[in-house]
């Protein structure tokens, strides 16, 4: 009896994997009825990229009332089994490739967990009842899906940055700079009056923004720097980490320059960022870039700085992004994360790029900054920047992984790609200009 069973446990086991490998390796997948009208092979094509082939008349897809099944499955007739061959056999290649792309968006973003099949289901009652707010088929049926995309930001597809390339848009050519105050302001020759004025010289800056929040008292008009385009100080009700992504009504440009006051950057470094961000939208593009890493001997996420050819994050102290992205951060993470960064006074730039990469499924972009700026970061952070802590990089470690476990997976996506102008004076451009051939080699 004991070898009976076991030997029934091997079969079923071998039988479980071959299955497996043929759905990961079989461009369609045949879904017959199952004991009910559905199948559960239905999910299982889904979750392998394997294209299901229908054979069950009359079935009512899940979620059909917002996924457009034409473009990941193909409809069969079970009356009619003899033309499966030959209906399979006339989709072309490129065909093939984007149904079965399809299948694994439709998988990730509504069916690989629970939790995401009841908040789908909730969210399209919530369209039914707010229809006057509800997302249309294109939202539902296009990266980064219906669960990304707020209605209660806009019911127009226009406005969010996924969608520019597919309708033929292109965001807007100007910027509004955030910029983060924690620190009185005493002396013109502070870092962040620099900031202000290399920035309102930026022919794309439309308004600058001062977050204030520092605990002393606003410093009177006089003390900033007069300048030819509007700057609004906001002073902050809650002086937290997570304020600095407040979706502030005065924000009218798609794009975001968020700073913190003691950046380094020049007016040719803050036109050229944003000259690459309106190539790329939908991603987060800036300069101080760090990386994560997985620590095999602790079995968790580690965090790091080094400088190395390889980035998963920009961070958010010299960064452009959508707008959209600060109502994402403020409505769509839990209350648990935020608290959690605002408690630590740390991490928030880490978990805007958490929420921007698992929405985009894409890596951030790094630009080229000039050498001084890494040096120069590195003497203020010695003496007054929130760098210079001991626990700084321990908390960051600690962030990485709640972080990685609220989303179910880690989102971050390493990359080796970063956009150079050349337009500062290096070696590398000096030898470009000596050696003209180079480019040929």
């Amino acid at each position: 009896t004991k070898i009976c069973i076991c030997l029934s446990l091997f079969l079923s086991t071998l039988s479980f994997f071959l299955t497996k490998s043929l759905l990961h390796n079989s461009s369609f997948c045949l879904v017959p009825r199952g004991r009910r009208l559905g199948s559960f092979r239905f999910l299982e094509a889904l979750q392998a990229a394997c294209i299901p082939v229908l054979l069950s008349n009359g079935w009512e897809l899940p979620f059909s009332e917002i996924i457009d099944w034409s473009k990941a499955a193909v409809i069969g007739d079970e009356r009619l089994l003899l033309q499966v061959p030959s209906i399979t056999r006339s989709v072309d290649h490129d065909k093939i490739l984007a149904l079965r792309q399809q299948t694994q968006f439709l998988w990730d973003a509504y069916f690989s967990s629970v939790a995401k099949i009841v908040l789908t289901t909730l969210e399209i009652i919530q369209d039914r009842i707010n229809s006057h707010i509800s997302r249309n088929k294109l939202m539902w049926n296009s990266l980064p899906g219906g669960l990304y995309i707020l209605p209660q930001f806009s019911t127009d597809a226009a406005v969010f940055p996924f969608y520019y390339s597919s309708l033929g848009k292109s965001p807007s050519q100007e910027f509004t700079a955030v910029i983060q105050a924690v620190t009185p302001l005493q002396s013109q020759l502070q870092p962040i009056v620099k900031l202000v004025i290399a920035v309102a010289k930026s022919k794309f800056c439309a308004q600058i923004i001062v977050l204030w929040n520092c605990d002393k008292p606003l410093p009177p008009k006089s003390k900033w720097p007069s300048t030819t385009v509007p700057i609004t100080v906001i002073e902050g009700e809650r002086k937290t980490m997570s304020s600095r992504f407040f979706p502030h009504e005065v924000i009218l440009t798609d794009a975001v320059l968020s700073l913190d006051e003691d950046s380094v950057l020049s007016t040719n470094e803050v036109d050229f960022a944003f000259i690459v961000w309106h190539s790329f939208p939908d991603r987060i593009v800036g300069y101080p870039a760090r990386s994560h890493y997985w620590d095999g001997s602790k079995s968790r996420w580690g965090y790091t700085s080094k400088w190395t050819n390889e980035y998963s994050m920009v961070l958010t102290g010299a960064a452009f992004y959508h707008r959209y992205y600060h109502y994402l951060y403020t409505h769509y993470l839990p209350t648990s994360l935020l608290t959690m960064v605002d408690q630590m006074a740390n991490c928030e730039d880490i978990l805007m790029n958490f929420l921007v990469s698992a929405v985009t499924k894409l890596p951030p972009i790094k630009v080229t900054q000039k050498k001084q700026y890494k040096e120069t970061m590195m003497q203020q952070g010695s003496k007054t920047s929130r760098w210079a802590d001991p626990d700084h990089f321990s908390q960051r470690q600690t962030c990485m992984n709640s972080f990685s476990g609220w989303f179910g997976f880690m989102p971050l996506l390493h990359s080796q790609m970063r956009l150079d102008p050349v337009l500062f004076k290096d070696q590398v451009s000096i030898l470009r200009k000596k050696y003209r051939d180079i480019e040929r080699l």
